[in-house]
């Protein structure tokens, strides 16, 4: 009895072929835990595919994937003065956000990080006349840009990547390759258009692997279903029952990721007053599960257990059977299985 991903491969792939047409060059990025897929699984699917170059998170990540993945392994999170050596073969690929990092990386292979609007890390464009020399040293496979998802202030991401590319040009630096992320087919196409002689790869991960939300879904198995009437105790807290229905045990609790959630940037006054909502009830000990039985999303009947939830189904719901799998709403990057069912 498990949480099983199941995926529908040939749906999946045709989503991935339909990405990788709109983005001649991608790299795909494989970091966290694989996009809920693992990092085994993902490093097999981008051999598939055919491409050059896999990204990934941190260089733990490169480490463990370097026996699954053949090609470059480029490595997003910026390198560091003084962090922990990991032992890396020579197609791997630094990230570096500062003229100190490139000149601790002599000889290596070098992707130089811009600051953009994000203003997570980058080199600035004062920093510019610094890497001249800089550069000399290590093998530079071009510069990159990581983009915001919303513009606030109307502008485009195509105008925040050609400003850089227009600064780096004025400082005479070398404009053979830019990484970018978070860009549209047809933006980067444009930016292409406009740069000819430089050539674009997108970094892409949750839409090449999530994009097509219908190819994959979580079900958690039944383990078992016991009656309770409204006042039986039951639990760790021993909690009273709100009513007549059933105790509904099903695989899937905290270890797997279940109940995990992470924080949301709302816009807009009904996405807050479902948010004021939600908070009211769980001062109530009352909290929405991922799992869905006949049509509708079910309470915990209390909080999910290190690998099982146990959930209240009233009793104007039919009682599942033990062996029946419920339909669980989980988000992917966040969520460990028990196994993978292809079909």
């Amino acid at each position: 009895m498990a949480l099983t991903l199941y995926v529908d491969t040939a749906r999946w792939r045709a989503h991935q072929q339909s990405v990788i047409q709109q983005f001649p060059g991608i790299i795909p990025v494989c970091k966290g835990n694989g996009y809920g897929f693992g990092h085994e699984r993902l490093a097999e699917e981008v051999t598939r595919m055919g491409a050059d170059t896999l990204a990934v998170g941190t260089t733990y990540e490169a480490a463990r994937i370097k026996d699954w993945f053949s090609g470059d392994l480029l490595v997003l999170t910026p390198f560091r003065l003084g962090e922990e050596p990991v032992p890396l073969p020579d197609r791997a690929i630094r990230s570096v956000s500062s003229v100190e990092g490139v000149r601790g990386l002599v000889g290596a292979r070098v992707v130089i990080e811009v600051m953009s609007s994000m203003k997570r890390h980058g080199i600035s464009e004062e920093d510019l006349p610094k890497l001249h020399a800089a550069i000399e040293d290590v093998r530079l496979e071009g510069f990159a840009i990581h983009l915001p998802l919303d513009h606030a202030d109307g502008s485009s991401g195509v105008d925040e990547v050609a400003a850089w590319m227009e600064r780096l040009r004025a400082a005479h630096l070398p404009l053979h390759t830019m990484f970018v992320s978070h860009l549209k087919a047809e933006e980067l196409a444009q930016l292409q258009q406009q740069f000819p002689h430089t050539r674009f790869r997108a970094r892409i991960g949750t839409r090449l692997w999530l994009g097509d939300h219908d190819a994959t879904h979580y079900r958690g198995a039944v383990l078992d279903v016991t009656p309770v009437a409204k006042g039986d105790r039951f639990g760790y807290r021993q909690q009273k029952a709100t009513g007549d229905g059933y105790l509904v045990v099903v695989a899937g609790g905290t270890s797997h990721g279940v109940g995990l959630e992470a924080p949301k940037a709302l816009h807009g006054m009904m996405p807050r007053a479902k948010g004021v909502a939600r908070a009211g009830l769980a001062t109530m000990n009352r909290n929405l599960s991922p799992f869905v039985w006949a049509g509708k999303q079910r309470w915990f009947a209390e909080p999910p257990h290190m690998q099982v939830s146990i959930l209240f189904v009233p009793s104007d719901a039919p009682a599942p059977q033990v062996g029946d799998e419920l339909v669980a709403h989980l988000r992917h990057t966040t969520t460990q299985f028990d196994r993978v069912v292809d079909h």
